[in-house]
């Protein structure tokens, strides 16, 4: 299994909500459900996702992006936009009514304000940190990276449009997938621009050497390799790895193995209920002790304080699109 996909691999949806409706201008939405990631789109119109730090970043449509949270953040046809409403964890939007004059009549399944008029579409996603994301992915993310609709591989958004507003046998089972094939999608085209310098996870694909020393170090972290026993599987010399190694990831491979010990275990703290002891064992380390140790020199916290800090809570599975003009509620 290549690095993506060992990380996304306990990643799955689950009652993922779409709902879409019309922004007219001016409109401002805050998102605080505290999601590990989010996604956002717009089918169309422009739209500004402005993150709790960092500076606002534009999407045009069909463009994709995804937040990193839990922080709020905000979607807005302009950045000095005020917010006029906020998204919570109880509130994705999951119905509405559309407006024709004086009539009025239920709007479509999973739609959020007047159909009837023109604006900015806009798609957003969340997924709780319950479902399996990795901190080794978190960590290599910016606070809103985007894919341009250039970059795209699958006419996802299409498909996303045409799911909305029915309801058909096994439409939720559809639109869990759709939400995880939008995130898997576009985070692998996002790595895999040139421009982009690919964390060594997810290298661990390639067939160069410093790819096959990654994907030796991944198979087995629990192994106490050194370096002259990589050199000596893949056929090199150990000053040749060593230094090609560090010149393309960006630091020696033993030092390496440690930092993603220590995201490894940073996982299984968080996601599972094994002890410090055990976990030590897991990622290859003799005891607690030694563990604590370099966890603290990695991470600047204790295993244990780790664990305490960042246990998941209770966050919505849920994915929501919404068009509204700020007269609904």
């Amino acid at each position: 299994m290549d690095g993506l996909s060992e990380l996304l691999d306990g990643v799955r949806a689950r009652g993922a909500l779409l709902t879409q409706s019309i922004l007219s201008s001016p409109w401002s939405l805050r998102f605080t459900s505290a999601a590990e990631l989010s996604t956002a789109t717009t089918l169309s119109g422009r739209a500004w996702i402005t993150p709790s730090t960092g500076e606002p970043v534009m999407i045009e449509a069909g463009d994709i992006a995804i937040i990193r949270g839990p922080a709020p953040y905000i979607i807005s046809d302009d950045p000095t936009t005020s917010v006029h409403r906020v998204i919570s964890v109880a509130d994705y939007c999951a119905e509405s009514t559309a407006r024709l004059g004086e009539e009025q009549r239920p709007a479509q399944p999973r739609t959020c304000g007047n159909v009837d008029e023109g604006g900015a579409t806009v798609l957003s996603g969340a997924y709780e940190s319950a479902v399996g994301i990795s901190e080794r992915l978190l960590e290599e993310l910016p606070p809103v990276l985007v894919v341009p609709e250039s970059d795209g591989e699958y006419p996802i958004l299409d498909i996303i449009a045409r799911e909305i507003p029915h309801d058909r046998s096994g439409q939720q089972a559809v639109l869990d997938r759709l939400l995880d094939l939008m995130l898997t999608s576009t985070l692998r085209a996002w790595f895999d621009r040139p421009q982009r310098h690919a964390p060594g996870w997810y290298r661990t694909g390639d067939d160069t050497i410093v790819g096959q020393a990654l994907r030796l170090l991944h198979d087995q972290p629990a192994r106490a390799w050194t370096v002259s026993e990589l050199a000596a599987r893949l056929g090199v010399s150990r000053a040749g790895l060593a230094r090609r190694f560090t010149a393309e990831v960006g630091e020696p491979p033993i030092a390496y193995l440690a930092g993603m010990r220590a995201a490894l275990a940073a996982d299984l703290l968080r996601e599972t209920d094994l002890t410090v002891a055990a976990i030590a064992r897991k990622v290859g380390y003799a005891n607690p002790f030694a563990l604590s140790v370099a966890f603290k020199r990695r991470r600047g916290i204790t295993p244990t304080e780790h664990r305490s800090i960042f246990r998941p809570g209770t966050r919505p599975r849920v994915l929501a699109s919404y068009r509204d003009d700020g007269a609904l509620r």
